[in-house]
């Protein structure tokens, strides 16, 4: 089913001519599908990289090795890095996407990196920079992907100045 959200998205990006990409981990690619779920997005969706072990973060994302080590995957700079890493790698006819959506965290059912099922990073970037929001998400593995996707689509919509 596609979601009511993601189609309000698509509309406006293909309204500004922009583009979107998106990077994630522990959402494996269901915030993409959400996005190329609706008719058109290809004019607007660059593209996703899922990057669910943490050195391909660094390896396809650009996100910083040494940060990755000291702090692990789920933390906002990573979130942030992996946001404007997915913007400025998606580059088509010379252009890196206009933004860069990023999603990191714990879906359980056991902790990662000290971090309790549930918390969960997004990341955002455009050509103003780059900034992360936290959630804490409840409920089973599926119900935490299911909500960074719903909260990442908001958060996207949001800065687009799309109602929901």
């Amino acid at each position: 089913m596609t979601h009511p959200l993601a189609v309000r998205i698509v509309a406006e990006l293909t309204r500004r001519g922009e583009r979107v990409a998106v990077a994630e981990s522990l959402t494996g690619g269901l915030l993409t599908s959400a996005l190329v779920d609706v008719p058109g997005a290809s004019a607007v969706v660059s593209g996703g990289v899922v990057a669910y072990a943490t050195p391909l973060k660094s390896l396809l994302l650009g996100v910083d090795t040494e940060l990755l080590v000291a702090r692990g995957a789920i933390d906002p700079d990573v979130a942030s890095q992996m946001a404007a890493g997915v913007r400025s790698r998606l580059v088509l006819e010379g252009r890196p996407a206009d933004i860069g959506i990023a999603t990191t965290g714990a879906a359980g059912p056991e902790p990662q990196d000290g971090h309790a099922p549930g918390t969960v990073w997004l990341g955002y970037a455009d050509a103003a920079g780059a900034s992360a929001e936290q959630l804490h998400l409840a409920g089973d593995r599926d119900a935490i992907r299911r909500g960074a996707v719903d909260a990442a689509l908001a958060l996207l919509a949001g800065r687009l100045g799309v109602r929901e």
